[in-house]
């Protein structure tokens, strides 16, 4: 797909950034060092030309790794949008789009269940009922659970109309590190697992809700996206540490879409994008 690239209202790149993100994406598979590798796709010469040329039209700022205000645009933390995206502006307009998709789903779902007020600390960590290993339900998963559903079908609504590219909704990956191998696992499959109760088939698995592909292949992202809503809301959204008992030992969930699938990895919540 040829895609025409706009540069005159292209978004202030870092150097740093832009000179890790052509890199990251001129990868062209795993490495046999024994080091897992970022995976990425490949920019061809013209791509590559563009972002250069935003990078020099910008003047070098530093990224902060704190909340990204809702006016900022997505572009800054993954440029390589703009090699999909006609402009900064339909940038702005997507983000946007889907950061009211996250409020909309964390207004309507505490309306349903507390009127006209937000839940309480207490009222968060409430158990409801025990999962099938026994581990408690809280009210703060039980209410994520619904805002997720909403979001997640507010977004797709979103990006039918405006990512001209295709896109995964909660698609499920099994991810092996030690051999940089990555390959999907159909609903059916993942349904099929569950029923049977294997769920140690889906350990060395990743789901994160929202992934933009640069093409039809779906093993690779241009942009990674998870949806977060902190309960009580005066918490900080933040990606999962896995630990001990996890493949993934020692890294958050971020880190491991990233490293799958290659694009930028970054949190949705009612507040905004972060890092």
């Amino acid at each position: 797909m040829e895609r025409d690239v706009r540069t005159r209202k292209t978004p202030r790149l870092s150097t740093a950034l832009l000179t890790g993100v052509l890199l990251s994406a001129c990868a062209t598979g795993p490495s046999r060092s024994g080091r897992t590798p970022r995976r990425g796709f490949r920019l061809d010469t013209e791509t590559a030309a563009h972002l250069r040329h935003a990078n020099a039209l910008g003047t070098t700022t530093s990224l902060s790794s704190a909340s990204v205000r809702a006016t900022a645009t997505v572009t800054r933390l993954a440029p390589l949008l703009l090699v999909f995206l006609r402009s900064d502006e339909q940038a702005d307009a997507l983000q946007q789009r889907l950061i009211d998709c996250a409020r909309q789903a964390d207004q309507r779902i505490n309306a349903e269940h507390f009127g006209d007020r937000e839940p309480t600390r207490e009222e968060c960590g409430e158990e409801l009922s025990l999962d099938g290993c026994d581990e408690p339900i809280t009210r703060a998963m039980h209410l994520g659970r619904q805002k997720h559903a909403f979001a997640l079908a507010c977004a797709r609504e979103v990006l039918e109309r405006l990512w001209p590219a295709p896109f995964s909704i909660e698609q499920r990956y099994r991810y092996y590190r030690n051999a940089a191998f990555l390959e999907t696992i159909s609903q059916e499959q993942e349904r099929r697992l569950i029923e049977q109760g294997c769920t140690r088939e889906l350990w060395r698995t990743i789901k994160p809700d929202v992934v933009l592909h640069p093409d039809a292949n779906r093993l690779k992202a241009v942009l990674i996206l998870d949806f977060k809503f902190p309960c009580p809301s005066t918490n900080t959204p933040s990606w999962k540490h896995y630990g001990k008992t996890s493949a993934y030992d020692g890294l958050t969930q971020g880190e491991v879409y990233q490293e799958a699938l290659g694009g930028e990895a970054l949190l949705l919540s009612p507040r905004g994008l972060i890092r």
